[in-house]
């Protein structure tokens, strides 16, 4: 999939057999296999071979900190251009196995005899064979994202009807933008598919409602699969450059990214009380539009990854509140409130689904082309990671 991603970038710019100054991308869950995946993928989409690429992981922030990083470096005049993406499968994660089982594979793997061979497998046990599929847990809390973000939901006091509101919205305004064709110069087809079925246009605040919780299956419980983003296939990218390696040949220039920033949050309480493990960006976007000169409500669209509809809604919460904007932000006035019409004017990643690692991408890719419609503007993007980090950035026409 990042290959295809790479490749209609570089069909769609006419790179092929040009050489970048770096490719960065990455997988969140890959196999072993795919160590060197990026540079793979740069490969076989028809970049000349003297074009460098490099992997990146930071959850689903690891393509918009790609693109950071890419675009640091045509700042620094190290490089004129680069690409920037990622890609993630939740249809085809690797299965791993207990280490008796792999240590019976390597053993009868470097057996110089047949007896050498056989033998590691005849002390396997029906234990040994059973898989561990992989799963979205903190390891030093032993909770889900999702569970983490149910105490987040209680924490901040934010109810079921709230969070399938903001679902279903997001839900429509992915509709409206695929009907309006906004996705067609954006999404190439794979393997016979040009679209998924995510978007639905059929839902409703009713049929929401009637989904049972499924991190806390008790009374208390309001996060669901309907106003949870689904973890989905596929791959982004990404073209950054110079104005004047852009210019140069005659290529248009969408946006620029012009500031970033990147926090942590004490998740599991190791310095002090435990914080949500998804409100690392309350603390990058404040920084972020501190050293840009302007206020959270200077922004024309808001792009905030919906990892669930409630994270969102914790995250507007805590920057409209005076207590928390002042003990955890520093900051003598609350950040303020935000126009929800300007929020995922395109859908969200409820609707459209989070490929781990190729949310970022996706997402400044869909801002840049909004902006270029605009004829001008601004956009926040903030997206939250395991982990407890997030990866914020602000794009400007």
């Amino acid at each position: 999939m990042l290959t295809a991603a790479l490749k209609a970038l570089v069909d769609k710019f006419a790179l092929r057999g040009q050489k970048l100054g770096e490719v960065a991308a990455g997988a969140v869950i890959k196999h072993s296999r795919d160590w060197n995946l990026t540079r793979e993928a740069t490969l076989g989409a028809g970049l000349h071979p003297h074009t460098p690429a490099y992997d990146v992981a930071r959850a689903c922030g690891t393509s918009l900190t790609t693109t950071i990083q890419i675009a640091q470096r045509i700042a620094l005049g190290e490089i004129d251009a680069g690409a920037a993406g990622g890609v993630d499968t939740a249809s085809d994660v690797p299965v791993v196995y207990g280490r008796a089982l792999n240590a019976a594979v390597l053993q009868s793997a470097r057996a110089r005899s047949l007896g050498e061979r056989i033998s590691p497998w005849l002390r396997l046990r029906p234990r040994d064979f059973k898989p561990s599929v992989p799963a979205v847990v903190e390891p030093r809390t032993g909770l889900s994202m999702g569970e983490h973000c149910e105490l987040m939901a209680k924490e901040w006091k934010i109810g079921r009807a709230e969070q399938d509101a903001l679902a279903y919205q997001s839900h429509v305004n992915a509709t409206a933008a695929w009907k309006e064709g906004f996705y067609n110069d954006l999404v190439v087809p794979f393997a016979g598919l040009s679209s998924d079925n995510n978007v639905r246009a059929d839902t409703s605040p009713q049929k929401l409602a009637t989904l049972k919780p499924v991190y806390d299956r008790s009374a208390t419980g309001t996060l669901t699969a309907g106003n949870s983003t689904p973890l989905t296939d596929g791959a982004s990218c990404v073209l950054l450059a110079s104005e004047a390696w852009a210019r140069s040949r005659d290529l248009p220039i969408q946006a620029y990214l012009s500031e970033w920033a990147v926090a942590a949050v004490d998740y599991a309480g190791m310095a002090g009380p435990r914080e949500g493990l998804l409100m690392a960006p309350t603390y990058a976007v404040p920084r972020m539009v501190d050293r840009a000169g302007i206020t959270l409500q200077d922004f024309d669209v808001y792009e905030i990854h919906e990892a669930f509809a409630a994270q969102v809604l914790c995250t507007l919460a805590a920057w409209q509140s005076a207590e928390y904007c002042r003990d955890k932000l520093g900051l003598s006035a609350p950040l303020g409130t935000i126009d929800r019409s300007r929020l995922n004017p395109k859908g969200g990643s409820v609707a459209l689904g989070h490929p781990f690692a190729a949310t970022g991408t996706r997402i400044v890719g869909a801002l840049a082309r909004q902006l270029e419609l605009r004829g001008a503007g601004r956009g926040l993007i903030s997206i939250c990671t395991a982990g407890g980090m997030g990866v914020t950035a602000i794009l400007e026409r």
